[in-house]
């Protein structure tokens, strides 16, 4: 008996690896009055300041990219957040060298699991026109800042840290091509991936601290229509939706307004900066609409586009969704399954206990042979 305790203890530790927590991870069922007080959190004037501040001209290696790059940090640095810049160099066709900065900001570094929320914060160079990019990417932008602000105070002792990563970029400067694109994402998914992490004594790398990636590109028109492009995040996707149907059900947004998130699939063709991740097996949770907003690289993707009831649905959502991913727990379930009911143990951890019988065996021979020469004194 106490073998088997030993062995299903230090089992049960080593199957707790991240991919497989990843996988049991659970939102937190919320109560009418709960959702509703954390939809309501929602800071209209900070939001509207925080975008004026990034809604200019953002090309990589001009000043007014250097001073959104400067409110950002200092916006997450008044709330008390862990900042990381990922500085790097990189030739562009058009521009030559040019220096680019990653902003990572974390709530909490120390939780070896992260959920992980992404935007671009650079806009497209075109030498025709001046280009702003509301939708792409200032909304979403201001949309992180924003939920930083509104959440911070109900982030504290949680298992899982919160990051928000603004890529710089992730624009093309001449014309898209894996060497003309996604600077900033392509950096950093190799640096983490050769960046290791220590947890509890084994060896991993920090790519397999997240549990997913959030990525916000191209919001803030109306009616604008979300589908989940990736079946491992699907069931994150339905949450979005039900949060939405929900909010509205409750009459915290309107119900007349058309729906964003639906629970349909689509197969993704899109090249954005979760790529560089999605090929490294990070689960990706796509937030781009299904059809790109007519203004879209246009000198129109401007302050007049955007829908500010849409924009504030959007907050509100999202305030209900970081929340109730970090306030989630782990579902464990004892037995398998391969329909999409409960969730498999992944071989890893299934393997586990051959491992730990293995590693143990020693101590369980000296333990019997003791058990044995204690048992003839007997």
């Amino acid at each position: 008996m106490v073998i088997l305790l030993i062995i299903s203890y230090v089992s049960q530790t080593r199957c707790q690896d991240m991919r497989e927590e990843r996988r049991l991870h659970s939102s937190k069922s919320m109560s009418n009055k709960e959702l509703k007080e954390v939809a309501l959190l929602t800071d209209d004037a900070y939001f509207r300041s925080a975008l004026d501040r990034i809604l200019v001209p953002r090309v990589v290696g001009t000043p007014s990219h250097g001073n959104v790059r400067k409110f950002i940090v200092g916006e997450f640095q008044k709330l008390g957040w862990t900042v990381e810049l990922d500085e790097f160099r990189a030739m562009t066709p058009t521009h030559g060298a040019l220096d680019f900065a990653n902003i990572i900001a974390r709530f909490d570094p120390n939780p070896a699991r992260e959920l992980v929320l992404a935007c671009h914060y650079d806009s497209k160079y075109f030498r025709e026109f001046e280009f702003v990019g509301a939708t792409d990417s200032a909304v979403p932008c201001a949309m992180l800042l924003h939920l930083a602000k509104v959440l911070t105070p109900y982030l504290k002792n949680q298992k899982v840290g919160l990051v928000m990563i603004f890529f710089d970029g992730e624009e093309a400067f001449y014309e898209w091509s894996a060497n003309d694109s996604i600077y900033g994402a392509r950096n950093l998914a190799a640096k983490w991936e050769r960046q290791s992490f220590n947890r509890n004594g084994l060896l991993t790398n920090e790519l397999e601290r997240i549990d997913m990636i959030v990525l916000l590109d191209l919001i803030g028109v109306r009616d604008q229509q979300f589908f989940s492009f990736f079946r491992d995040t699907q069931r994150w996707h339905s949450l979005l939706a039900k949060i939405e149907g929900k909010l509205k059900a409750l009459s915290i947004i309107s119900p007349d307004e058309t729906r964003h998130f639906l629970e349909k699939s689509s197969f993704s063709f899109i090249d954005d900066d979760h790529k560089p991740f999605l090929n490294r097996q990070v689960p990706i949770l796509h937030v781009i609409p299904a059809r790109f907003p007519k203004q879209w690289h246009t000198a129109a993707d401007n302050y007049q586009a955007l829908d500010f009831r849409s924009i504030d649905t959007m907050n509100k959502i999202f305030q209900v969704f970081v929340y109730a991913y970090m306030h989630g727990s782990l579902q464990y379930s004892l037995f398998f399954s391969s329909s999409g009911g409960q969730p498999n143990v992944s071989s890893k951890c299934k393997m586990a206990y051959l491992d730990n019988i293995i590693l143990l065996l020693p101590f369980i021979m000296f333990f019997l042979k003791t058990w044995n020469v204690n048992a003839e004194l007997w």
